[in-house]
This record gives C-alpha cells, structure tokens and sequence, in this order.
C-alpha cells in the first residue's frame, strides 16, 4: 500500500512543535513525522549538534540525545542529514527520501528530494526556498484518506502556512 504524505511549512519552532505534539496526539507515531529545516534554523531555534562523517558526501550522524532538540517532545531522529553546499537538517523517514537527492549533488538535492515524495516541483522550489529563509517542514506519511484528513487539518490548525499532500 503507497502511502500518502502530507507536509506543512511552519515559520516557528513553536508553531511546528505544536503541530508534532498535535499529531502525536491525533495517534500519529514518531515514524510518521519527519522534520526538515536549514542548518542555520537548527542552530538558532533548536541549537543541536550534528555528528559529521565528512568523507561521506551526505554527514549522517546522531542529533544530540538522539532526538530533534526536543522537538514536541518525541520525534525520535534515528538518524539526521545534512546536505552539502545547502546547510539543510533533516530528521525522520524525510532522510532516506533527501539522501538519494543529495547524493545526485546538492544544488537540486533538496529540491529534487521534495519532488521525490510526491511534492509537485513548483511547491517543491516553493518549499526549499522557505526552508532555506528558516522556515520548518513536518511531513507525516499516512496509510489511508482518513489518515491524510486529519494530518491535513491538524497540520492547517496549528499554522502551518502551506500544506501539501503528496
């Protein structure tokens, strides 16, 4: 069974905890929930290390205390990528989607990694543009269209300022 993914751009660390938290409680799991956001939104909203492995092309490493600095309280990273030349954090299921794009070179990694999940490419550039401005992605993959509606409206209800399905 495909699954569908449902993402929402959030302009603050609180407004993207308080969709996680949201979804937690709506009985979405921590694989479920994935978060992207530039390196520099990490360091200033989150202040999380990464653990590089330079020699790698992507540095895929542990978050610091294995979580997303905390982020709503729950979603486990099992593991975080950085992307070259573009400074982006992923933690989540998003990783294995954005590993294959970063390792096709970093310019269109993310981009090409939102286009991947299904994100149309005009919404993708859309996407990567804001993340790259410090804005914080949610993405929560579901299994069926009633999933998909509740991850949509609580995603909405707690702010986000775009909300795509793919």
């Amino acid at each position: 069974m495909a699954k569908n993914v449902i993402t929402g751009v959030f302009k603050s660390r609180f407004a993207a905890e308080t969709a996680v938290n949201r979804l937690v409680t709506a009985g979405f799991t921590n694989r479920d929930i994935s978060v992207l956001m530039s390196d520099a939104t990490r360091g200033r909203e989150f202040n999380v290390e990464t653990k590089s492995k330079v020699g790698q092309g992507a540095a895929v490493g542990g978050v610091t205390g294995g979580t997303l600095g905390a982020i709503a309280a729950g979603v486990a990273a099992v593991g975080a990528l950085a992307i070259p030349g573009v400074g982006i954090l992923a933690a989540g299921w998003i990783v294995a989607a954005l590993a294959g794009a970063a390792a096709g070179g970093a310019a269109g990694g993310l981009v090409g990694g939102l286009i991947g999940l299904g994100i149309p490419e005009h919404e993708a550039t859309l996407y990567a543009d804001q993340i790259k401005a410090g804005s914080i992605l949610v993405g929560v993959q579901t299994d069926d269209s009633a999933q998909a509606d509740t991850a949509r409206t609580v995603l909405k209800e707690a702010a986000a300022e775009t909300v795509t399905t793919g």
